[in-house]
C-alpha cells in the first residue's frame, strides 16, 4: 500500500492530542537496566513527542520501508512483515482522524508509534525495531520531512516570483529613483526594480535545490552508530524510499545535521531578501513616500488614532527574520561542541528547524498574495525622478562623449549641481549659456540627455534599466516560470 503525505507540512497535532498525560507506572521501552521510574520533572524535560510528532508520517512511512528490507533480509516472514505494516497504516489513520494519544511518557514520536504497534498487534511490534535505533530513524524522518518541505517551498517561491513579475508587468512604463545610500541616485523602471527581487528569490530557490540534492541521502541502517548486524540491503531500502544515494559512514550518518544547518542557512538568506523588500514596502507606503499603497486586507488600524494604515505585514515579516536567524545560530551553537557520535543535545534541532519552515514559508505565501494586490502610484514616482538632480550622471557622461575625461566632466557637472542649489532650480533649468560657462564642449544637444526618459533608455546593455533589456527580461522570466511551473505540474501528477 502506498503511504500518504499530507499535501503540506503542517503544524504538529492539535493541541487535544498534544495534552500531557500523567506519568504513568508503565516500564521503559528501554528501561530493561534501570531500576525505577523516570523522575516526572525528566519526563517532561527530555520528552520531545510535543514537537515531533508532526514527523508522524516520516516515520510510520520509513517504519514501512524499514519492515520491508528486514523482510527481504529474512529477519521478518512475509506473513510478520505484512501485520507490521498494517498495523503501522492504521495508526496513521487513527492519527489523521485524531484518534492517537500522544503520551508524555512515550518521549517521542518513534516510541508512541511502537508503543501501539504493539498494543495493536502484540509482542510482533517489537520486531520492527531490529537492526535499527532512533539514532538513524529521526535523522531519517528529518530528511524525509525536509525533502517535502523544500519542494513546496520551492513551489511558494516560483509563485512569489509570478506575483513580482506581473507587478513589473502592470507597471512596465512607471518610473521611480534609484537609490543608493538611500538618497535619489538615477532613474529606472520601477520593473526592474521589482526583478531585482525576482533574482534573489532565484538564488533562493538555487540555495535550498542544493540543499535538498545533499539532504536527500538515505541513512537508515546506521543503527545507533556503528551499523547493523543483520543482512538489511540499505540500497533497497533507499529505493522503496525514493533516496538516489545511502550515507557511507554510520558515525556520521547520526550525528549529521550539516542538512539541517544548510536549510536554516538559506531560510536565513531568504528572509533577509523578504525583510529588503518588508524596509523598502515599509517606507514606500508612508506619506513621505506614498509609492505604493498598501492593501487593506494585510494592513491594520490604530486603536487610538483613526486616520492610521499600518503595514503591519511587512513590519512582522521585518521582525521574523530575526526569528529565523536566531534559530540558526541556535543549531550551529548546539552542534558546535559534539563529538561523534550521536548526543541527546540533536534533540533541539528539531523546534528551530520547523518554526522556520512554518514561518518563511508563511512569509512566502503571504507576500506572494500581497503583491499581487499591490498598488503603485505612478504620480509620485514620477515626480520624485524629476527632483533631486538624478541626471546629473549624464550630463557628465555627455561630456565625456565629447572627449572630456570623467574626473572632469565629473567636476563640471558638480560645480553646476553646486549653482543650481545656490539658485533653488534643477539641471533641467539651466540656460544654453549656463552650459557653455561651465564647459565649451557642451553644445544645444546635452539639453536631450536630461530627461528621465533619455537616462534610462541609455542604459542598454544586458542587466541595465533600459526599456528594451526590462521587456527582454520579463519575457525570459515568464519563460522561465512557466517552464518550472509544467515541471512542477508533471512531478505532482507521477507522484
Amino acid at each position: 500500500m502506498k503511504t500518504s503525505r499530507p499535501k503540506s507540512p503542517s503544524k504538529a497535532q492539535p493541541r487535544s492530542q498534544r495534552k500531557a498525560i500523567k506519568n504513568s507506572d508503565k516500564p521503559k521501552l528501554w528501561g530493561g537496566r534501570f531500576h525505577g521510574q523516570t523522575d516526572a520533572l525528566v519526563e517532561l524535560f527530555t520528552a520531545s513527542i510535543g514537537f515531533d510528532c508532526r514527523l508522524y508520517e516520516y516515520d510510520i512511512e520509513g517504519s514501512v520501508a524499514h519492515c520491508k528490507s528486514l523482510q527481504r533480509a529474512k529477519v521478518l516472514s512475509a506473513r510478520e512483515s505484512q501485520t507490521i505494516i498494517k498495523g503501522l497504516h492504521l495508526i496513521r489513520e487513527d492519527i489523521r482522524a485524531g484518534r492517537h494519544q500522544w503520551k508524555i511518557e512515550d518521549e517521542d514520536v518513534h516510541m508512541s508509534i511502537e508503543r501501539r504497534l504493539t498494543q495493536l498487534i502484540g509482542p510482533l511490534g517489537g520486531k520492527l525495531h531490529t537492526g535499527r535505533s532512533r539514532n538513524d530513524q529521526i535523522t531519517l524522518d528529518l530528511r524525509l520531512y525536509l525533502r517535502d518541505a523544500l519542494q513546496h517551498l520551492q513551489q511558494d517561491l516560483c509563485r512569489l516570483q509570478q506575483s513580482l513579475l506581473t507587478l513589473a508587468e502592470r507597471y512596465q512604463n512607471v518610473m521611480m529613483p534609484g537609490y543608493t545610500h538611500l538618497q535619489r541616485a538615477q532613474p529606472v523602471l520601477f520593473a526592474h526594480h521589482a526583478l531585482a527581487y525576482v533574482e534573489m528569490v532565484e538564488r533562493d530557490k538555487g540555495r535550498l535545490h542544493d540543499a535538498l540534492a545533499r539532504l536527500n541521502v538515505m541513512p537508515l541502517g546506521s543503527g545507533a552508530l556503528a551499523g547493523t548486524n543483520y543482512p538489511i540491503d540499505r540500497h533497497y531500502t533507499a529505493a522503496i524510499l525514493k533516496f538516489p544515494k545511502i550515507t557511507q559512514n554510520s558515525l556520521d550518518a547520526v550525528s549529521d545535521r550539516d542538512y539541517v544547518i544548510e536549510v536554516l542557512s538559506g531560510c536565513a538568506i531568504l528572509m533577509m531578501h523578504l525583510s529588503r523588500l518588508s524596509e523598502e514596502l515599509i517606507l514606500w507606503s508612508s506619506q513621505e513616500f506614498q509609492f505604493v499603497d498598501l492593501p487593506d486586507g494585510f494592513c491594520t488600524g490604530s486603536s487610538m488614532m483613526p486616520q492610521k494604515k499600518n503595514p503591519d505585514i511587512p513590519e512582522l515579516i521585518r521582525g521574523k527574520t530575526g526569528r529565523v536567524y536566531g534559530h540558526l545560530f541556535s543549531l550551529l551553537t548546539t552542534v558546535k561542541g559534539l563529538p561523534l557520535s550521536y548526543n541527546r543535545d540533536l534533540q533541539e534541532d528539531k523546534e528551530p528547524l520547523f518554526d522556520t519552515i512554518d514561518t518563511v514559508t508563511t512569509s512566502v505565501k503571504i507576500y506572494a498574495e500581497l503583491l499581487a494586490q499591490l498598488s503603485v502610484r505612478p504620480e509620485p514616482m514620477n515626480k520624485a525622478v524629476s527632483e533631486g538632480f538624478l541626471l546629473a550622471t549624464e550630463l557628465a557622461d555627455y561630456l565625456v562623449q565629447q572627449g572630456v575625461p570623467f574626473r572632469e566632466s565629473h567636476h563640471v557637472v558638480g560645480t553646476l549641481v553646486r549653482e543650481c542649489l545656490a539658485k533653488g532650480k534643477d539641471l533641467r533649468g539651466l540656460t544654453q549659456q549656463e552650459l557653455f560657462n561651465a564647459s565649451s564642449s557642451f553644445d544645444t544637444k546635452a539639453f536631450r540627455v536630461l530627461t528621465p526618459e533619455a537616462a534610462i533608455n541609455q542604459k542598454n546593455v544586458v542587466g541595465g534599466t533600459a526599456t528594451a533589456q526590462v521587456i527582454s527580461q520579463l519575457n525570459v522570466w515568464k519563460k522561465l516560470l512557466r517552464s518550472e511551473s509544467k515541471a512542477s505540474s508533471h512531478k505532482r501528477h507521477t507522484t
